[in-house]
């Protein structure tokens, strides 16, 4: 069948209410573990269907609710309401605490993306090891983003919708301000560059050591 014989065919069959849509909408955001993108919506529903206008109804219909539709940089997944995660922490399995290394490089690549490797470790001041970057990608709370325009065009890293969806954000933009992380006592003043501790003078990072044949990330 050529293609717009397919066309042709599906032109035949309007598309289901809106309602029902939404229904659909509702079945495919409940089955589906990871968010999902309008685009991948489209793609399971009849043929003529409109998932963002189905979703606009459908997450004002769960407002206010325990369990609420929400926006994950460009997908969208069903979450419980935020003023109800403490039901949630006994369902909570903690799999791997991060270090102090990786927490601070995870921060300065949450608001400083995209950013090189050189960059984190300028704004640290200390070297950032192969470990702390390599947990955080396995974790898939960072990822790999474009070349820099700069000699030897670094690589960036960026943070990840997993990230966005884990801490309850739509996009970086939702992060807390400076002001607010200063004032919850969650940054501190780091001593002038000079008297930073170096590499191997008691940072996390230095615990691990170079590897013979490490790419280029993680090159001397």
């Amino acid at each position: 069948m050529t293609e717009e014989h397919e066309k042709a065919e599906q032109s035949l069959f309007a598309a289901p209410p809106l309602a029902e849509q939404e229904r659909m909408l509702e079945a495919i955001l409940f089955a589906t573990a990871e968010p999902v993108s309008i685009r991948d919506m489209a793609a399971r529903m009849p043929h003529g269907s409109d998932p963002a206008e189905a979703l606009v109804q459908l997450r004002k219909r769960y407002e206010g609710r325990g369990v609420q539709i929400r926006r994950v940089g460009d997908t969208y997944a069903m979450r419980t309401a935020p003023d109800l995660g403490f039901l949630m922490h006994r369902e909570t399995i903690e799999r791997r605490k991060l270090s102090r290394a990786a927490i601070e490089t995870l921060a300065i690549i949450a608001y400083h993306q995209p950013v090189t490797r050189a960059e984190i470790e300028e704004i640290r001041g200390v070297s950032v090891s192969r470990g702390t970057v390599d947990q955080l990608l396995e974790m898939e709370w960072i990822r790999f983003g474009r070349r820099k325009m700069t000699p030897g065009r670094p690589v960036t890293f960026v943070v990840t919708d997993a990230f966005l969806d884990h801490f309850g954000l739509e996009s970086p933009r939702d992060l807390p301000g400076l002001a607010e992380l200063r004032a919850a006592g969650l940054l501190e003043n780091r001593p002038p560059p000079g008297e930073m501790p170096q590499f191997g003078e008691g940072d996390t990072d230095a615990e691990e050591t170079a590897v013979d044949g490490q790419n280029e990330l993680f090159g001397d």
